[in-house]
């Protein structure tokens, strides 16, 4: 799931050595938090959280196959 967070922002920014993803486990949830470059930011989030809202969309489908729940949270 980490890498999968990573590929998606790191196509998005345009400083992709700036991305990084921390994951907190949980028993049944893990948490992902993504940070980027200041600049970044708005692109992750997207027009309304559009982009955002997508991201969180492939990763709850893909954690579903894996039988686990897990959260996307943006960090500034």
């Amino acid at each position: 799931m980490r890498e999968l967070i990573e590929f998606m922002a790191k196509a998005l920014v345009d400083a992709p050595a700036e991305v990084a993803v921390t994951e907190k486990k949980g028993v049944h949830t893990s948490v992902f938090q993504l940070s980027v470059a200041k600049g970044d930011v708005g692109k992750v989030i997207g027009k309304r959280g559009r982009t955002a809202e997508a991201m969180r969309t492939i990763l709850a489908g893909a954690s579903t196959k894996m039988g686990r729940r897990c959260v996307l949270e943006i960090v500034d």
